[in-house]
């Protein structure tokens, strides 16, 4: 598909979509209730670095969960692959992101992408004190987009001071020692890390770095190491739309990460990254028209990995 045949759909699916009122903006976070529920932007960027967007792409909101998926690639690069698995596991847990529930026999987080998993996984990023803790995080994402991230003070706040159930969440934890950190320092990076500032095309970019074998297809720097993409998209793909995930490998077919800020991010690998941006989600937590685009262009583009016959056909695949 050429250029101008991708924008058309892009744009195709933004007209479709934009009216589409389902869903209702995520209010469990205070800031997060005062959104705009009409914002709406689709973004791909390839991995030779071509960009394709609509819509308001420019708008900047906080990351919230898709965050989880970067902070699991730097603990992976801080600690390895097995010792993490010690502390985290692999399985889709078929329940909802924000459930209080550890594996029964190894006391485990189910996986990285639920809120259990997720505040093990950053309580394990490396540094001597919180201060440097969070500038190797910022640093992280400043090498998946390019530029300087600042987080965003008031949503930070608006969660430390609401964040009742993740507490709860890391004292099970540190009771089964799958947490060894003071926990307010551990919870204080996890609520910072949720709410550092991006915009769709930020999200298409941070997803083109994974489907780029992790390196920036604008920068061209290195975001993490080659060998720990594998284990980031399969954990995407089994578990990063939480209790929708089957559904979502069974219809669409590539790894993606959802957020309550309704951005979603989907990995096409060695083709591109897709972002797309749309705040009332449905009763799983996922973007209501975030869902439908991806599902859309899967289909158009034939982009569900097992989709052999449509890669071949749309990207000239096996040529």
């Amino acid at each position: 598909m050429d250029s101008s045949s991708l924008l058309t759909v892009l744009n195709e699916l933004y007209s479709q979509y934009k009216s589409l009122q389902e869903g209702t903006v995520a209010n469990y976070i205070p800031e997060l209730a005062k959104v705009n529920p009409e914002l709406f932007s689709i973004c791909i960027v390839t991995v030779d670095g071509q960009i394709y967007k609509v819509g308001d792409y420019e708008h900047f909101f906080t990351i919230q969960s898709i965050s989880k998926v970067f902070a699991y690639g730097l603990a992976l690069e801080d600690h390895g692959r097995d010792y993490i698995l010690t502390r985290v596991g692999v399985e889709p847990t078929g329940d909802a992101f924000n459930a209080i529930i550890l594996d029964e026999q190894s006391k485990r987080p189910y996986n990285p992408m639920v809120n259990a998993g997720a505040i093990a996984t950053t309580s394990l990023i490396k540094g001597s004190d919180p201060t440097e803790r969070l500038n190797r995080m910022l640093e992280m994402f400043k090498r998946y987009i390019g530029r300087d991230m600042l987080v965003d003070i008031s949503i930070f706040t608006s969660e430390r001071s609401t964040g009742h159930r993740n507490r709860a969440m890391a004292h099970l934890m540190l009771n089964f020692g799958m947490i060894d950190r003071n926990i307010e320092e551990a919870l204080d990076l996890y609520f910072q890390q949720c709410a550092v500032m991006v915009n769709c095309q930020d999200l298409a970019v941070m997803a083109a770095t994974l489907a780029n074998r992790g390196m920036n297809p604008i920068t061209k720097v290195q975001a993490v190491d080659k060998p720990h993409i594998k284990d980031i998209l399969s954990v995407m793909y089994t578990c990063g739309m939480y209790n929708f995930a089957g559904e979502w490998a069974y219809k669409i077919g590539i790894p993606a990460k959802s957020g309550i800020c309704g951005g979603i991010i989907a990995v096409v690998p060695n083709k591109m990254g897709i972002g797309v941006f749309s705040p009332p989600l449905d009763a799983r937590g996922n973007s209501v028209r975030g869902v439908k685009v991806c599902e859309e262009l899967s289909q158009r583009l034939g982009l569900h990995l097992f989709d052999c016959l449509g890669q071949e056909a749309k990207f000239g695949i096996g040529d």
